[in-house]
């Protein structure tokens, strides 16, 4: 296409195109969940915004329902640097990153909107610094609803319900000690292994949001839903530490706007699914219970918050001050 230009100026314009090609950046990014679900349209959303904001300088390329690898390999390749975005809940994250690990303490947060309150504030700010020292930046948070119980058998109203029962958890020691006081055995699994397990009998139960119970069949075998609200634990867009680091100071305000504004768009999808994941559910024959008394279920995760303490006591002011935010 250079053929008709002087030597000098085709070969400033053959630089020009190599510099551009070099400076460009093009990432990979995970999500789980499959098409149509709020968090694959905000992470679609997400790529297109980042390629709007920055010019075309970044482009994303998403990869959904978790065909790159389970979470926790997908939140390892995050923080070394083989993929540079991924749609993460937070629940895998608390191993790795202590202060992430407030959020999966049951019962923390009043509700979606105290969640929200909290992220946008001095608490999630304080939860974004701990994450970003392990390599991962959570650029916006995610709805991801409240988790309740679910299993096959009976419903569930009270501790002893849960006693002796085989129930699902991600891998996170918090979750395997809430199971435990509340006298079951926790089982933690990859998602992706819970329907079998839950058809084969090699857990009795689980505990999620509405649209992951829905949206995964897990209601075709395991019909009874309590609606216990135990963990509302956020999501992420999360990103690659170095190389969010690594932008430039307008190509990182890109990003974290293109973040943002997708995940506002999450949040108002999320809230629309829920609704019609339980009506789907319902309309199945799903049995769904409230569970008119927490409290019995609050005070037994006493223990799991003072083992908590024991080994985090740095972050009992980062719980305090979540616990007083209005």
């Amino acid at each position: 296409m250079f053929h008709n230009l002087p030597k000098s100026l085709v070969g400033a314009l053959a630089l020009t195109v190599i510099g551009c090609a070099a400076s460009a950046e093009s990432w990979r990014g995970w999500n789980i969940h499959p098409a149509g679900y709020p968090n694959t349209v905000g992470m679609d959303r997400f790529a297109e915004l980042v390629e709007e904001k920055t010019g075309g300088e970044i482009t994303l390329q998403m990869f959904h329902g978790g065909t790159l690898g389970s979470q926790p390999d997908a939140v390892e390749q995050v923080r070394l640097g083989g993929l540079q975005v991924g749609n993460f809940n937070l629940g895998p994250i608390g191993p790795i990153a202590p202060a992430a690990n407030v959020v999966s303490l049951p019962f923390i947060f009043k509700d979606i909107p105290h969640m929200f309150r909290v992220l946008d504030g001095e608490g999630g700010a304080a939860i974004a610094a701990g994450m970003a020292e392990k390599g991962l930046l959570p650029l916006a948070w995610f709805d991801a609803g409240a988790r309740s119980f679910y299993n096959g058998s009976k419903p569930i109203n009270t501790p002893a319900d849960v006693e002796g029962m085989k129930i699902r958890v991600m891998n996170n020691d918090l979750f395997t000690g809430m199971i435990a006081e509340l006298g079951g055995n926790p089982s933690p699994m990859a998602f992706a292994e819970v329907q079998q397990a839950l058809k084969t009998g090699v857990v009795d139960g689980a505990e999620n949001n509405w649209p992951s119970y829905e949206s995964t069949g897990h209601y075709e075998v395991a019909g009874y839903y309590s609606l216990s609200q135990h963990l509302i634990i956020p999501e992420c867009i999360c990103v690659n530490a170095d190389a969010f680091n690594a932008l430039t100071p307008e190509l990182q305000a890109a990003v974290t706007a293109a973040a943002q504004e997708a995940a506002l768009l999450q949040r108002d999808l999320w809230v629309e699914r829920e609704a019609a994941s339980r009506e789907t559910v319902e309309a199945a024959g799903v049995l769904v219970n409230e569970v008119a008394d927490k409290a019995p279920f609050q005070a037994a995760m006493t223990p799991v918050y003072e083992a908590y303490f024991e080994t985090n006591p740095d972050l009992r002011p980062l719980v305090e001050l979540i616990q007083a935010t209005e």
